[in-house]
């Protein structure tokens, strides 16, 4: 299907609103189990373990631990983005969620960096698939009208784990050991295994409980096909690894994530340290107040999904509806990235972040729709993972960067940074992406070696950059 209009359509049925509702609610407890530790470490976890250090070393261990972590992540997305694309969405799902909910409740045995850090390297690969199932279950749940509002219910879910886990773990924290929280928060990831079992059982095409009309209205909106019958949607164009890093559309949306998502990290990571640092916050203050900016990523994540589809469903093209929606989001951030660096008041810094996380939310479900607006059903969970990667990557180093650019709790530097960011995610999706629309094989102006050459020395020379800034972060806190 190219850049035709989408007209709304009255369905029955509401089982694919089922299904995005325990993906979102499992982007809800990844995002506690992750929260947690942000949320724990400054005044519960760094004093008991390490009491003889004081609170820019604490810091800097935090960065360390939360850098392997992302790391992890990041090759997890691409590996997971493979197993969701061999496997399928509903093992997928129980493949991650499993495994990182048992590296939660590993956290309650760490004691010291090197133990958490092994727990945050397994949760950060398990927790890694949840983003790549969650682009898969859109593409193979959703007609493409309807994809951008039930990218920002998944969205939604990261936003309501972070509006949960601050006020939830620092209530916990008040009332019980951390060692305890960690234990709780992993054994409700193996409970949702349950539910999603028993309803997530067959694709839509093949779901016993689905009505026709429902099946209809999901196949028929789809701009590709399940060709071989198989259950997956793979019609339409579905490149080798080597061809699809060859075209310059996927290097737009793998730039143009790497370029947005250390926003959110960015603020996912420090906020809490950022506020008890800069406006002298303590942890009743964190649990009546830090939950505020998610508020933003909350309505965010909506209002991006329900512009794009009433935009698409008005006529508007896919092409101009996730330019305008990604467009807007970014410039809704820049402003206030920038008035972030100088603001004096907590009241005007919570402000500001959850304009900035309204904004962001508003851009990235349509920059994570983007791969299955190109490609085909059996290739979009590679391209998200690959996007996933260099957007966790980016993360990492945006994450290493804040206590070097933050000595003395000065956070000027790294929101004008961020700033900057925004723009290069504008720049990608216009310049790199081009016209958004399904592609199609074309005959190659050079041989396949040497765009394999191409895209392998491109993804080396990135992670000897990563390697290199980590390593002199490194270096600087030895």
């Amino acid at each position: 299907m190219s850049d035709t209009i989408i007209r709304k359509r009255k369905t029955k049925g509401k089982l694919r609103w089922a299904v995005v509702g325990l993906v979102a609610l499992a982007t809800i407890i990844n995002y506690i189990d992750r929260q947690t530790l942000s949320v724990l470490w400054p005044t519960e976890i760094a004093p008991e373990l390490f009491p003889d250090m004081d609170a820019d070393g604490h810091k800097s261990l935090y960065a360390t631990i939360s850098i392997v972590f992302v790391f992890a992540y990041a090759f997890g997305q691409a590996i997971f983005g493979k197993i969701f694309d061999w496997v399928g969405t509903r093992l997928g799902f129980v493949l991650s969620i499993f495994f990182w909910s048992l590296a939660t409740i590993a956290h309650a045995f760490a004691r010291g960096v090197t133990s958490f850090a092994i727990a945050r390297a397994v949760l950060g690969v398990a927790e890694a698939g949840n983003w790549p199932g969650a682009a898969k279950a859109n593409a193979e749940w959703f007609p493409i009208n309807e994809r951008a509002f039930a990218q920002g219910i998944f969205n939604s879910g990261a936003a309501i784990g972070g509006i949960i886990s601050i006020p939830l773990i620092g209530l916990l924290a008040l009332v019980m050991h951390w060692q305890m929280i960690f234990i709780l928060v992993g054994i409700l990831g193996l409970l949702w295994l349950i539910p999603w079992l028993i309803i997530v059982k067959a694709p839509p095409k093949y779901h016993s409980w689905i009505t026709d009309d429902e099946r209809d209205y999901i196949l028929s909106g789809q701009p590709n096909e399940d060709l071989n019958e198989d259950g997956n949607i793979d019609g339409g164009y579905n490149p080798n690894t080597a061809e699809l890093l060859s075209r310059r559309q996927s290097w737009g949306v793998i730039v143009a994530s790497a370029a947005i998502d250390p926003i959110w990290w960015l603020f996912i990571v420090w906020i809490p340290t950022y506020l008890f640092e800069v406006h002298g916050f303590n942890m009743k203050d964190l649990v009546a107040f830090g939950f505020i900016p998610y508020i933003g990523a909350m309505f965010g994540a909506w209002f991006g999904g329900l512009l794009a589809q009433n935009r698409i469903d008005s006529g508007w093209t896919v092409n101009k509806t996730r330019k305008f929606t990604i467009t807007l989001g970014c410039l809704i951030m820049l402003p206030c990235l920038l008035a972030l660096s100088v603001a004096a008041t907590p009241g005007l810094a919570l402000t500001l972040m959850f304009l900035i996380l309204f904004g962001f939310q508003t851009a990235i479900g349509n920059v994570q729709t983007l791969p299955s607006d190109f490609y085909g059903g059996k290739t979009v969970g590679t391209l998200s993972g690959f996007a996933g990667m260099a957007a966790k990557l980016a993360g990492a180093v945006i994450i290493a960067l804040v206590p070097i650019m933050t000595v003395g709790g000065n956070y000027f530097s790294i929101f004008i940074l961020g700033a900057v960011m925004s723009l290069a995610a504008i720049a990608a999706v216009w310049l790199l992406c081009g016209h958004i629309a399904p592609l199609k094989p074309q005959e190659s102006r050079f041989p396949k070696w040497l765009r394999v050459s191409i895209a392998g020395t491109g993804i080396l020379l990135f992670a000897i950059l990563i390697y290199s800034l980590i390593t002199y972060y490194i270096g600087t806190i030895s």
